[in-house]
């Protein structure tokens, strides 16, 4: 919106200013002059850059002459008018018949002289359907007709010559009949707008003040770092003067975010207070035509400020911390501590941890543990890492087997999966795109998993409740005719096992084989009993 009667390019009197679509006006002249954006190798653009936001608008096909004209910013607002006879007087009547506008005395004369007797004059208030200018507004089809009326069809004014010409048959009314149902559908556009305003003011208010926590909050760590930094002597300074660079990039970098945020808000911002400046003045000072005629640009602007997303809370937190008791290696020869707490992943100091990591079997879900350190060969005691992990067919490439991955949120992950089919497998495990320590691997995925027939006991003696005839497959015995084994008698494998093949691993497959009928009976006699 025009701050003044003269253009803001060239600072000199409105010449047939224009609106464009961002609602800031500009004379033809100076809009002729704006150079379109276009781009190599594409089609020549109809877009230019406004010169007071900046903003990126479309011109319509017709090229400038087809711009909204801007009829407020001829005055600037409604200013008081001379009189057109004497000009020195300021004009408070008008002629509806010759158009001009008269002082009192003027007024006076022209009702006693017999030319202008007849003539129709009004108060200056009562002509509220004409520029800025005090002039009718002429239709630009009949440049002696003035517009008075409203094509809805072609949501333009029109004349009387135009309604009985092109607009025959399109529903028209008075500009004073419609201009109601218009200014009720900006004003709840501009409420909308207005809301946005208070919204944005509000999310503001909070990146300030997230800001200034960001400050204070680096500059209470750097406090705390110079303090623990005292103790020491050049070995501690210099190690503090590292662990203030560092915090100061973080604070850097956190501050330049917040800014960015900021400034996007602040354009968008400006925008909204721009158009609503605009369209409260419109409303407030525009005539029923002018409301008219700006109203589809206006409209089609606040349409687009209020569609536009926004975030309206802070994109950066104070999150940042500095622990006294974190090793920090070697300065100058001497072991110092402190840090701030920002690890990062190494994945060659990443490893892979399990039972059995090389060995599976067909249809059974089995996995590892992921260990994750940082470049220190530490823990990193925190998750969130990316973490990829691939499972393929050696010999059948199309065959590939969709691990699991959870994040327990201690820097370890537990990858678990199910092989279908049994064979040579390559597994590559990966963080942030890197191979960790002994990724890949191969696993040997064997046939159907043997499950053991027999029972996990400490002995025989007990399993079988003391039977002499009950047997095991570690071969142990006791006195007394006991076929079976019992604790520290010969035989016995000194720890809990399976009676159906003595293996003393529990969760191990059955490597028995076919026992004899007298053995069967008597294992089957154990796992009963």
């Amino acid at each position: 919106m025009s701050s003044g009667p003269r253009c803001p390019v060239c600072d000199e009197p409105w010449v047939s200013p224009r609106l464009l679509p961002c609602l800031h006006s500009l004379c033809s002249p100076c809009l002729r002059r704006l150079g379109t954006l276009a781009e190599p190798g594409r089609a020549a653009s109809r877009s230019v850059l406004c010169p007071v936001c900046d903003a990126e608008v479309s011109l319509p096909p017709g090229g400038v002459g087809q711009l909204t004209p801007d009829y407020l910013a001829l005055s600037g607002g409604r200013a008081a008018a001379s009189c057109d006879l004497c000009v020195d007087g300021a004009a408070v009547r008008r002629c509806l018949t010759c158009g001009a506008d008269l002082c009192h005395f003027c007024c006076q004369a022209h009702r006693r002289q017999k030319k202008t007797a007849s003539h129709t004059v009004t108060e200056l208030e009562n002509s509220k359907d004409c520029s800025q200018a005090g002039k009718p507004l002429l239709c630009p089809s009949h440049p002696t007709e003035e517009l008075r009326l409203f094509c809805q069809q072609c949501d333009q004014p029109v004349c009387q010559q135009c309604v009985v010409g092109r607009h025959r048959q399109h529903p028209c009314d008075f500009t004073g009949n419609v201009v109601h149902r218009h200014g009720d559908a900006l004003r709840e556009l501009l409420k909308s707008t207005q809301q946005h305003m208070g919204t944005l003011e509000s999310a503001l208010s909070q990146i300030d003040a997230m800001s200034s926590a960001v400050h204070s909050r680096a500059e209470a760590v750097a406090t705390e770092i110079c303090l623990f930094a005292s103790g020491y002597v050049k070995a501690i300074e210099e190690h503090r003067d590292r662990l203030l660079k560092q915090l100061e990039d973080l604070k850097v970098q956190k501050v330049n975010l917040l800014h960015l945020q900021k400034a996007q808000l602040q354009q968008l911002l400006l925008d909204m207070r721009t158009g609503v400046g605009f369209t409260e003045h419109l409303l407030a000072s525009g005539s029923d035509l002018e409301i008219l005629i700006t109203k589809g640009v206006v409209a089609s602007r606040l349409a687009k400020l209020n569609s536009v997303a926004y975030n309206t809370h802070p994109s950066m937190d104070d999150g940042i911390q500095f622990s006294p008791q974190e090793k920090a290696g070697q300065c100058c020869g001497y072991e110092v501590f402190g840090a701030i707490l920002n690890k990062a992943v190494d994945p060659a100091r990443c490893s892979l941890h399990g039972e059995d990591l090389h060995n599976a079997h067909q249809n059974q879900l089995t996995g590892f543990t992921l260990l994750c350190n940082d470049t220190m060969g530490e823990r990193m005691g925190r998750g969130g890492e990316a973490v990829r992990v691939t499972i393929t067919h050696k010999d059948k490439r199309d065959c590939r087997v969709k691990p699991t991955v959870c994040d327990n949120g201690d820097g370890t992950y537990h990858v678990s999966y199910s092989p279908e089919e049994p064979g040579m497998y390559a597994v590559c495990v990966c963080v942030k795109g890197q191979h960790v320590q002994g990724s890949p691997f191969t696993v040997m995925v064997k046939g159907k998993f043997r499950e053991h027939q027999g029972v996990f006991h400490c002995c025989t003696f007990c399993s079988s409740g003391g039977q002499k005839s009950a047997r095991c497959a570690c071969g142990g015995t006791m006195p007394g005719g006991y076929q079976g084994c019992g604790h520290g008698h010969k035989g016995h494998p000194g720890c809990p096992h399976w009676s159906c093949c003595g293996q003393v691993k529990k969760s191990s497959e059955c490597s028995g084989g076919p026992p004899s009928d007298a053995l069967q009976r008597s294992l089957l006699r154990t796992v009963a009993l």
